[in-house]
């Protein structure tokens, strides 16, 4: 075997962890495609004299914190709110054996991560998604253990004084999703009324690229109104139920044509959180997952 083909191979058997890290890192499908590609030229061409997997996840990890950095810059600019790339659950972002990995990688949770600066975030998620010790992220960032476990504690703090738990469990959410789905298309207010938190809100993002509210809809009585709206196309409307970063979610179809993906946030039996989003550039990977 040649030293290319072995390469190659000992490449991909950790490309799925690879596309994992880098997705949960930054947001977004493509660039963690993009930068596991990128990886894996310098891969090609190295000499490295340690493990594949530290090495690929050290290289993987700072090629994501420099696009992080430039990443800020490019948000603050951003047409209407900035949601991240929906993923259809597993194809490569395992691990999703607990509770706080499968949280991790919600579309709730990746918002809150945009709070942090790239180094907590990175240190955050090497350890709660992947169970990295302090010690090896410390190896991985070039930094001491101090430092990462001081980056560690005030993620943890960003997170807590933000995060909600979900208190149901992910059957009863699909149901509560039904309900939903069957209310906003019927327009039946009441059982509406009775689904959304009084302090909901609505997030869409359409990235100046595709119809979408710029501003978050925000309370009970505003964000019926524009559930309300999505009725009045309801013969042109196709609502299909999916999992959506490892959520109970719906995919829209407009006139046939996949134009969106909804994911409702449940705490109990009430909706606290809609995200939709509508850029057709972050529906690329989705579609291509879905073909």
């Amino acid at each position: 075997m040649g030293v290319t083909q072995e390469r190659l191979e000992r490449f991909e058997a950790n490309r799925r962890r690879l596309f994992g890290v880098a997705y949960r890192l930054l947001g977004e499908a493509s660039e963690a495609e993009d930068v596991v590609q990128d990886a894996y030229i310098r891969w090609q061409r190295s000499d490295y004299a340690v493990s594949p997997e530290a090495w690929l996840t050290k290289v993987v990890t700072n090629l994501c914190l420099d696009r992080l950095t430039s990443a800020r810059a490019q948000r603050e600019r951003y047409v209407g709110p900035w949601l991240p790339e929906p993923v259809v659950t597993g194809g490569g972002l395992d691990p999703l054996e607990t509770v706080e990995q499968r949280e991790l990688l919600s579309l709730g949770m990746l918002v809150l991560l945009e709070r942090l600066t790239p180094p907590e975030r990175a240190v955050f998620v090497l350890r709660e998604a992947f169970g990295h010790s302090h010690r090896e992220i410390a190896e991985i960032l070039e930094a001491n253990e101090p430092h990462v476990r001081q980056l560690y504690r005030r993620a943890q703090q960003h997170v807590a004084a933000a995060r909600k738990r979900f208190t149901a469990p992910p059957g009863q959410r699909r149901e509560l999703l039904e309900r939903f789905l069957e209310a906003t298309l019927g327009g039946d207010v009441p059982a509406l009324e009775r689904m959304l938190a009084e302090d909901v809100v609505a997030w869409a993002d359409g990235g100046g690229k595709a119809p979408a509210m710029r501003r978050p809809v925000v309370g009970r009585e505003q964000v019926l109104r524009y559930l309300l709206a999505l009725s009045e196309y309801a013969q042109r409307l196709r609502l299909t139920p999916d999992v959506v970063n490892g959520e109970p979610a719906f995919v829209t179809y407009l006139d046939g044509q996949l134009s969106g993906v909804t994911v409702p946030e449940f705490d109990g039996d009430r909706i606290v959180a809609i995200r939709t989003i509508t850029n057709p550039d972050k529906l690329a990977f989705f579609a291509k997952q879905k073909m």
